[in-house]
Order: structure tokens, then C-alpha cells, then sequence
């Protein structure tokens, strides 16, 4: 059945990476608990414990009492609350809710006296583990109690009032701190520096034992509330006061973490940290971006040791086994009793030679280790490690580990630190951490909330019903289920729609490097779909302007035939290369989106494809088609093949319908080369002086759209020089094609007649456009137009003004304040301006008519 299991939702896992593109040596895969990880699991263990790093001790321990088994601080979420909150708690009914986030005030009588000394705990059930009261040495509040004890209200014991400088502040709260060792990391260290008893409350399933008297086998927060109300009765209660917090919660179950000591298996991090940290130091470890290395010097610096026992069904069983000898007391927390091995016979070898000569029986810890032991194996177990096999010798080190910054020190630490330990080496040169995707609100994916996102929705697309269909497939609450289809009605109200896998890779790439959030919003995804659309009939029309019989050049060399436009174009993508290969170097791959986006979408449809419409159409001039053919093939395929790694399925479908170079034989764009710079492709000149052009044709747009002319607009472009008029008579025909509606332009020499019924817009020094608006507009409409918008404008700044002419005004009102108002006043004036001009053109061009 558990492999059953593994199989469902491993091929799950399996079947998204294989639809999202992934291109890997499935031949390779493997799993945790192969045979191969089963083997170097137990290598590693012996061999640590051998070295003196992998310990075990009685110590506290993270205790998840909805699993049952103990966790890492890793995997403990201290979620921070402002003061007293009602919450609610796993094993409990979902109604009802405890307090946290508050200071329970309380007193224990002195033995042999009326007096009482007042403590605080934001654990009040905690209190029935009580072995001291711990005051400031210098506190003379308390001089006369040193030595003298307090008697515990619910249990028979005596509590020892001892001093300690450390763990007391006198000028904080009453200056007297309860301890509570078994149960408190603090009290924990407290207890050790003074021996005080240990006494343990807790059975694993969150019930307290007999050590906690009359709430033995009650629930602990049920004994949270009644405690409170036995103190009250006893006359001990003194107040319960908000007290900001962080509550430790298991990242698994969302169960309130207990600390509980427990004998456990543990990991002495120092020795193995130490060297994972200089090795980023020195940089033979490279740790991108920037604020993940930063956390690993942060966390991995604190040197806490790594808590290796799990209790739980499902795991790699600890190789170590408890020797109980015949006749003897033996004791499961003494180390002395235990040995370790890589198999059974090894473990009985040990025994042998540790107590010889005597009868004993072997008991192998039942506990299996915790998941990320065996998976910090990963670069070299999969190798064959321990053997020194032929891929070890080949493949380890690896380059590159590609991971989520949730994991730096689950996995990432773990493989660092014993990949140097037992290798030598380290297991990679870079590490690097993308950012984890969240919903499109920021919130983290949750089942209860509805909003996880699974790829295979987004791919191929999926209806409210059946997002409704998969919660209720599930394993969440019946209650959790319907607050889940909330959140879907709420996220995804039509659904998700259709995107496409290129849709989806191109989305998750064009976020910001140094995020470590990704709100995917679905909507973007889609917007990328589109993109995938026009890029699919972009390179369609351009095969239909190639023809059927084109033949590409054998080589991507200049002719000398290409006009400014082309040039330009090969320019452009030159420069997308070489910004594109720095960025994916980088692994700056919103830069690398941004730059193709940018390319294929501005660059090669919007204004070359429309540019050489007119070059490519019949009966166009042959040599002038064919280069711009050749150009547009150079773009394409270039295009393509750097598009390729974001959107590998889209590409590779349009590269087959291309023909091929002769120089060029690859059978996948996967395989053929990718773009590199060109410096034959470099032409400033050639990007300045198209340029110049676009400049020409964006004025006409602006003149067209401020005269509402939408059609069968007219233009002329004059000329002061010979240079000027040569450039833009050469190019007349493109800036048709890249001024929506233009049915003609007509380039004039310097002196000749400029049509009357013209406005004018000038472009530089020796160029400007004109557009002729007689007979092609209703001008008094068009006056009356202007003046309702100067008359909102005029009021926007009568209201800007008074605001100026309140009063003391210059010394009242901050000077930010007034340099702002001062701005928009003077904003105000030019647009006004630039409309009454406009009014004075239209009646000029009435006054002609």
C-alpha cells in the first residue's frame, strides 16, 4: 500500500515536470528509498558516528503531537501574534479555541511563611513541571528568600528559589522567573547549570502523565483553561495581561510545537558547518541571489545541532541498535549500550567486541531518520557513493543546483556540509535559489484556502466544477472543503483558462530575480498565451511572405544589398542576443524574457514584418525583395532558436516549418546552436538613423490622433537638406506601413510647396511632417472640443491655487507640500497653453478654407 502510494504521487510529480518541458535523463531517476540511497543512507551514519558527530542524548526536542514524532527547528514556523488571540488547535474540536498571546500572573506561597513571590508564564499549564524559581542575585527584593523553597499548589514538591544572573532581568516583569527545564529551551539551560530536576508532563499524544497529578490524562489545553480557574480557587490569581508572542507551529500539521525531552539521535553541526560556511567565503560555493547567501551565513552561523530521529511508519530506519545484556540494568539513554551498523551482522560484530564474553540481545532503534539525511546525500548517493563508480569519477562535483529559498537549509546546508564531510569536495560550484510562487493575492498555497495551482491546470485549463471535483477527491475536513471552494469561486470564478506550457515557463521566468515571492496571476499567463499566438501567426505571414521555393543563404553573412531597415532589424537582434546571453548567464531571466518579449513583439512584427510589406509584395523590386526575405529568415530563425529554452514547444514547431541553411543539418532546435552577438550585425548608425525615421512616423501618428483622423490620412515630409531628403524619400513606402490608416506619403525637397490645409509637427532640425486636415475635419467641433478641455483644466487649477491662498501658507505648509502644488500650477499653464495654440491652428485653417 505505502508503495502504492508513492507510485500515485510520485508519477504526479513525474508527469508535471515532464509537461512543463523538462529535458533530464529519466533513465537516472530516483528515489529516497531506492536500494542505492538505502545503502549510502547507512554508510553515512556509521561513518558520522564513528567520527563523534552523530551523538545521542536526552535532550528537548520540537514534539509535533499530531504526528507524533519530533522535528528540526527547520521545520517549526514561529508565527508572531500581537497579543491575546483566540486560536484554534489540530485534535481539537474546530470550535473550540484557546488563549494565546497573553501573561498569566500567579503566586507560590514560601514554605514556613504568609509570604508569596509573583511569576508569569504565557504557559500556565506548564507550571505543574515547576522544579525552580530563579531570581537576580542583586535583586534585594529577594535577598531574604535565597536558599528557601516554595511549595507547589496541585503537586507534593518542594520548589528551590535559586539566583542567576543570566537568565533573570530584575527590571522586568516582577524580577522572579519560573522555571520549568523539561519543558522550556531557556529553563532547559537553567536546569543544567544548576541540576535541577527534569520532570516531564507530556505523553506523546498531548495528554500530561502522573508527574502532573490531579490533570493527569487531560488534554493540555483543556488543563490551560482549568489551571487558571484551580488558581483562582486557591487564591494565587493575580492577572492575565496581552503580551505579544510567536506560538511555534509544526509546518506540516499546523499543531502548537511543544519542546519535550526525548533520547534522540543528533548531529553535532559545528565540525560539518564550519567548512560548508568558508566555502562560500572563499568562493568555491556560489550562493545567488545575493539575499539567500546572506541567510546562509545568518542560519548555518547559529551552529544549532540537527535532531536526526522521527518517529514515524515511513522512512530509513536508524542503523543503530540497543545492546541489552543479560543481567544488567541497561539503560536506552545511556550511549554506552548502543552500537551501530551498516547491516545486523556488523551491529552484532560490535556488540561482540564491546561486551565480550557476554549473553546479549539486539535491538534496533525503531525511529528512522529524518528525510532530509537521506536526501542531503543526493549529489553523490545517485552517483553510486560509496563506490568510487564511473559516474562519481565523471559527473561529481556538479555544477549547478537550481532550488526554492525555502529549502537553502532543509536540503541545500545538508548537502553542502556532508557532501565535503564525506567526499572531500564540494557538490557544486553555484546554488541557485528561485523564488517561491505564491497566489496571485501573495498568500501561500494552501489546500483549506483553495488556491493551490496545479501546472496541469494551467496548461491545459480546467473548470470551476472540476477544481470543485479535485478539493472534494482530496483528503481535507468536509468543513475545510466547502471554505476551500470559497477561495476558488473567489480566485478562479470561469475557471483557469488554457495556457499552454510556453505560456507558463515564460510567466514564471519574467518575475524579478530578487523577489523571493511569485504572485502568479493567472491572467498574466494567459496574456503570454496570447503572445504565443502572435508569434504563431507572425511566423506564419512571414513563411507566406518567404514563399514556398525560398532558399535560405548558406551562411547568415551581410551581402551589402541590405537596406536601412534591415540593417536596423539585424542590429536590434543583435543586441537581444547579446543581452540575453549575459542575462541567462546571469540567471537574471526576467531581463532575458524581457529582452525576446521586447524583440519579437516591438521590434520584428510590430514594425519590420509591417515595414517590408510593401518590399515583399508582388511586383515589388526582385533584389530588394530578396534581401529583405533573407533578413527576415536571419530573424526568424535567430529568433527561434533564443526564444527556444523559455518556450520550447512553440519554437520548436515553428523552427521545423523553416527551411534550412545548407551549412546547417541539427533535426531539433534543441540541439542547434544558440544565437551568439554578430559584430557585423553592430550598426549604430544604422539604429540611429531608422531611428530618425520612427521618429518621423510616431510625430505623424500624434498628428493624426490630435485631429481625430483615422482613415485615408494624407502626409508630407519637408526637407532642408539634400541628406535629409534622401533618407526619408528612400523609406517613404515603410513609414506608410507604420502609421495606422495612412493612405499616402509624399516627401518634398527643400523649397517646394507644402499643400495648404496642413498642420505641422517638426522632426529635428531639417525635417518636418505634415498632415492635411482641410476638408477632413469639422473644425468648429473640433474648437469646442478644446474648450471643454480647457475649461477642465482651468478648473483643476483654480482648485491647485486656492489651496495656495490659505492661510500663513508659507510657513504653516510644508515646503515638499508647496514645491508640489507649485508644479502642478505650472503643469496646468503649459497644458493650456498648448491647447489655446491648438484652437489658433484650427482657426487659422478655418480662415483659409
Amino acid at each position: 500500500m505505502v508503495w502504492d502510494w508513492k507510485h500515485k504521487y510520485g508519477d504526479i510529480i513525474m508527469k508535471q515536470m515532464r509537461r512543463m518541458g523538462t529535458s533530464y535523463d529519466w533513465t537516472r531517476e530516483r528515489f529516497t528509498m531506492d536500494d542505492m540511497m538505502t545503502r549510502a543512507t547507512k554508510e553515512t551514519f556509521v561513518r558520522l558516528f564513528d567520527d563523534g558527530i552523530i551523538y545521542r542524548s536526552n535532550r528537548l526536542v520540537n514534539w509535533c503531537h499530531r504526528l507524533n514524532t519530533s522535528l528540526s527547528n527547520l521545520e517549526v514556523e514561529k508565527v508572531e501574534i500581537p497579543g491575546r488571540t483566540m486560536m484554534s488547535v489540530p485534535g481539537y474540536p474546530s470550535e473550540e479555541k484557546f488563549e494565546f498571546g497573553v501573561l498569566v500572573h500567579f503566586a507560590y506561597e514560601i514554605e514556613g511563611s504568609s509570604e508569596r513571590i509573583v511569576v508569569a508564564t504565557t504557559r500556565i499549564e506548564t507550571m505543574l513541571g515547576d522544579t525552580a524559581i530563579a531570581v537576580h542575585p542583586d535583586d534585594a527584593r529577594y535577598k531574604h528568600l535565597h536558599g528557601k523553597f516554595a511549595r507547589h499548589p496541585f503537586v507534593d514538591r518542594r520548589i528551590p528559589i535559586i539566583t542567576d544572573s543570566e537568565a533573570v532581568d530584575m527590571e522586568y516583569g516582577t524580577g522572579a522567573v519560573k522555571m520549568t527545564p523539561a519543558h522550556d529551551p531557556n529553563d532547559y539551560e537553567v536546569g543544567k547549570r544548576h541540576n535541577l530536576e527534569f520532570i516531564n508532563l507530556l505523553n506523546d499524544d498531548g495528554t500530561y502523565n502522573q508527574n502532573a497529578g490531579p490533570y493527569c490524562g487531560m488534554l493540555r489545553f483543556h488543563i490551560r483553561k482549568q489551571i487558571i480557574e484551580d488558581i483562582k480557587a486557591k487564591g494565587l490569581y493575580v492577572d492575565t495581561t496581552s503580551n505579544p508572542m510567536e506560538v511555534p507551529v509544526c509546518t506540516k500539521s499546523g499543531d502548537i510545537i511543544e519542546p519535550l525531552m526525548k533520547p534522540q539521535w543528533w548531529v553535532n553541526i559545528r565540525p560539518l558547518a564550519e567548512p560548508a560556511l568558508e566555502a562560500v567565503r572563499d568562493g568555491r560555493l556560489e550562493i545567488t541571489p545575493m539575499a539567500a547567501e546572506k541567510d546562509w551565513f545568518h542560519k548555518l552561523g547559529k551552529f544549532q545541532d540537527w535532531c536526526l530521529s522521527r518517529q514515524l511508519w515511513w522512512g530509513h530506519q536508524i542503523p543503530a541498535y540497543f545492546v541489552r545484556v543479560a543481567g544488567q540494568e541497561c539503560d536506552s539513554g545511556d550511549i554506552n549500550y548502543w552500537v551501530v551498523g551498516r547491516d545486523d551482522a556488523e551491529a552484532r560484530k560490535r556488540a561482540e567486541e564491546k561486551f565480550p564474553g557476554v549473553a546479549f540481545e539486539l535491538e534496533q532503534d525503531p525511529d528512522v531518520l529524518d528525510t532530509w539525511f537521506s536526501s542531503g546525500l543526493w549529489p553523490f548517493a545517485l552517483m553510486g557513493w560509496p563506490d568510487n563508480t564511473d559516474d562519481f569519477e565523471k559527473y561529481y562535483p556538479t555544477s549547478l543546483l537550481e532550488t526554492g529559498n525555502d529549502i537553502l537549509f532543509f536540503w541545500v546546508a545538508r548537502m553542502v556540509m556532508l557532501g565535503m564531510h564525506l567526499t572531500g569536495k564540494v557538490p557544486f560550484a553555484k546554488v541557485f535559489c528561485h523564488a517561491m510562487i505564491r497566489d496571485a493575492n501573495g498568500r501561500k498555497m494552501s489546500k483549506s484556502l483553495g488556491n493551490v495551482i496545479d501546472p496541469i491546470d494551467v496548461i491545459q485549463g480546467i473548470s470551476l466544477d472540476d477544481l470543485h471535483a479535485k478539493l472534494e477527491s482530496g483528503n481535507l475536513d468536509p468543513r475545510e472543503v466547502s471554505k476551500a471552494k470559497e477561495g476558488q469561486v473567489k480566485d478562479f470564478p470561469e475557471g483557469i483558462p488554457e495556457c499552454g506550457t510556453d505560456a507558463l515557463r515564460f510567466a514564471l521566468c519574467a518575475y524579478p530575480l530578487a523577489s523571493s515571492d511569485i504572485k502568479l496571476d493567472i491572467q498574466r499567463v494567459d496574456g503570454y498565451r496570447k503572445f504565443c499566438n502572435k508569434l504563431w501567426n507572425a511566423t506564419r505571414f512571414a513563411l507566406m511572405k518567404l514563399g514556398d521555393d525560398f532558399v535560405p543563404q548558406a551562411e547568415a553573412q551581410l551581402t551589402g544589398r541590405e537596406s536601412l531597415a534591415e540593417l536596423w532589424i539585424l542590429h536590434r537582434l543583435n543586441v537581444a542576443i547579446r543581452d540575453v546571453n549575459a542575462a541567462l548567464a546571469d540567471m537574471n531571466f526576467m531581463v532575458a524574457t524581457t529582452a525576446i518579449y521586447g524583440f519579437w513583439l516591438n521590434e520584428l512584427c510590430d514594425i519590420f514584418i509591417e515595414y517590408i510589406k510593401p518590399v515583399t509584395a508582388p511586383g515589388a523590386n526582385p533584389e530588394a525583395c530578396s534581401s529583405a526575405q533573407q533578413t527576415l529568415y536571419t530573424c526568424l530563425d535567430q529568433g527561434l532558436r533564443m526564444l527556444h529554452p523559455l518556450m520550447p514547444f512553440v519554437t520548436e514547431e515553428l523552427w521545423q516549418r523553416l527551411p534550412r541553411r545548407a551549412s546547417e543539418n541539427e533535426p531539433s532546435i534543441s540541439i542547434a546552436a544558440y544565437p551568439e552577438p554578430r559584430s557585423d550585425y553592430e550598426n549604430a548608425k544604422a539604429e540611429s538613423d531608422f531611428k530618425f525615421v520612427m521618429d518621423i512616423a510616431t510625430a505623424g501618428r500624434s498628428l493624426a490622433a490630435a485631429y481625430n483622423i483615422v482613415a485615408k490620412s494624407e502626409f508630407y515630409i519637408s526637407n532642408s537638406s539634400d541628406a535629409s531628403y534622401a533618407l526619408t524619400s528612400s523609406l517613404s513606402e515603410g513609414i506608410v506601413t507604420m502609421i495606422s490608416g495612412c493612405q499616402s506619403v509624399t516627401v518634398l525637397r527643400s523649397g517646394e510647396a507644402i499643400p495648404a490645409g496642413c498642420v505641422v509637427s517638426s522632426v529635428g532640425d531639417e525635417v518636418a511632417i505634415h498632415l492635411l486636415v482641410r476638408g477632413k475635419v469639422d473644425i468648429g467641433q473640433e474648437i469646442s472640443k478644446i474648450e471643454d478641455k480647457i475649461s477642465k483644466v482651468e478648473q483643476l487649477k483654480d482648485g491647485a491655487v486656492k489651496r495656495t491662498q490659505v492661510p500663513k501658507y508659507e510657513t504653516v505648509v510644508p515646503q515638499s507640500v508647496r514645491e508640489a502644488n507649485a508644479s502642478k500650477i505650472s503643469n496646468y499653464d503649459a497644458e493650456i497653453e498648448v491647447l489655446q495654440n491648438s484652437i489658433k491652428e484650427f482657426l487659422v485653417l478655418k480662415d483659409g478654407e
